[in-house]
């Protein structure tokens, strides 16, 4: 008797396709992208030189938050799908932290780029978010409705 178990190609079907959580990057980063020079223009338009580099860099701050919890979740999903919660917890707790700490010490020091900085970063979040709301609806969950 085999101590292997014979897999049906449908149980193995979950486990062959691990890089789904990887699929949503390439149109969400290019969102991101439009976002971010989109930012420049208006953060420029609406603040000045200052607002035209706060801005786009407040998107790039919420693109690089998202995409650090996307790898690291995907990572932790490759090696055990139990590890998924904890990994992703820790690096929102410590990228929120660390958010939380700059923005902090940047607010104390009268800069006149942070509203446009967190304006950016509200931009980003909503740009990133949505996306990634219209990637599942329209790609991924359809392919599980069959």
């Amino acid at each position: 008797m085999s101590t292997t178990s014979a897999r049906t190609p449908d149980a193995a079907a979950p486990d062959a396709d691990r890089n789904w959580r990887l699929r949503h990057l390439p149109p969400i980063l290019i969102v991101a992208a439009v976002m971010t020079v989109g930012a420049a223009v208006l953060g420029g338009v609406l603040a000045g030189g200052v607002g035209a580099w706060a801005a786009p860099l407040g998107v790039l701050v919420a693109t690089a938050s998202f995409l650090a919890s996307t790898l690291a979740i995907a990572w932790a999903d490759k090696l055990d799908s139990k590890l998924v919660m904890p990994f992703g917890m820790g690096v929102y707790v410590a990228k929120l932290s660390l958010l939380g700490g700059i923005m902090l010490v940047v607010a104390t020091t009268g800069w006149a780029g942070i509203k446009p900085l967190s304006a950016g970063i509200v931009a980003g979040v909503l740009a990133w978010t949505a996306t990634q709301i219209w990637w599942i609806v329209t790609v991924h969950a359809p392919k599980f409705r069959r």
